[in-house]
């Protein structure tokens, strides 16, 4: 029980500390529906709901992070689409020699 409340309190102080900036719909119902399940006493899975919170939160991090980078830094873009390019260019050729192979297909 004292493990519950406080993977409860931390799943309210994650999503309120995170949504300070922005309160979306999202924050609301999840918290809302936290409180309502523990006002009635049901059994609720808050290991799940941490995990799926802290997943939430880690993708957009990865998402302004990737995003900063290509802007910060376009040279890299660059690369990654030529060495895109070479790869789909090497995969479409071997495709096309059949049985025979050469030493790059290989």
């Amino acid at each position: 029980m004292k493990l519950q409340n406080i993977l409860m309190l931390l799943i309210i102080t994650t999503i309120l500390i995170t949504g300070v900036a922005k309160a979306d719909n999202y924050n609301e119902s999840v918290i809302n529906h936290v409180i309502t399940q523990k006002l009635q006493n049901n059994d609720m899975d808050h290991e799940g709901v941490t995990k799926a919170e802290f997943k939430r939160q880690a993708h957009g991090f990865t998402l302004g992070l990737l995003s900063l980078v290509f802007i910060d830094k376009p040279q890299l873009l660059d690369g990654v689409s030529a060495w895109t390019r070479q790869s789909s260019d090497k995969m479409y050729k071997c495709s096309l020699q059949g049985d025979y192979k050469n030493k790059d297909c290989r």
